[in-house]
């Protein structure tokens, strides 16, 4: 099932300098993504956070990912910049995207966060995301396609133009919103409402 997962660097401190911390990073996701059993379906480093889609094979997945990851990164920035501290912000969040009708819309959301901060006009102009892997612009060995972005089209070339096609439109604030709070809670994205409360009496 997939996850979406997000990761601030402490009091949304800067966490990513130069390119070459980008790329080191995105080598260590590919090695911790394949060591953890995870498969990829977008990413997106931003200069504070970052946001990553993807399933995983075990419960433990995740955990295993993201504490392997947070933790080689910051012995590598804390030498590199010589500080000392943590890097990233407590335990990332994340959200189970339980409806297959959100899957597109959360990675769509993914990969738009820099558009939406100011920073590119289009999601292509962006470096250090996965949308030119998924949409065919450029060889992304990291990623793995998910069954509905594989229920696109029947040929590569079909699902990718479609995929394109998806991002004619910006995303609805409350989508927008909708996804923020379940990240942020931790809660799931999709399915039915889960009622609270004890159950009534018989």
């Amino acid at each position: 099932m997939p996850l979406h997962i997000r990761q601030r660097g402490n009091n949304r401190q800067t966490c990513f300098q130069r390119d070459v911390d980008y790329i080191v990073y995105l080598g260590w996701l590919a090695e911790y993504a394949q060591a953890s059993g995870c498969q990829v379906h977008a990413y997106v480093l931003m200069s504070n956070h970052v946001h990553i889609l993807a399933s995983f094979n075990d419960v433990t997945g995740p955990a295993l990912l993201m504490k392997g990851l947070a933790q080689r990164y910051s012995q590598y920035f804390n030498w590199w910049y010589e500080r000392t501290g943590t890097v990233w912000e407590g335990r990332y969040r994340s959200s189970l995207v339980l409806d297959e009708r959100y899957f597109l819309t959360c990675q769509r959301y993914v990969e738009l966060n820099p558009v939406r901060a100011g920073m590119v006009a289009i999601p292509e102009q962006y470096r250090w995301s996965s949308y030119r892997g998924n949409a065919g612009m450029r060889p992304d060995d990291m990623l793995t396609s998910h069954a509905c972005y594989e229920s696109l089209g029947a040929t590569v070339s079909e699902r990718q133009a479609v995929y394109r096609s998806l991002f004619d439109t910006e995303l609805a604030p409350s989508l927008v919103e909708e996804i923020r709070t379940a990240t942020r809670t931790n809660a799931a994205l999709g399915g039915p409402p889960v009622k609270r409360g004890r159950p009534k009496k018989r």
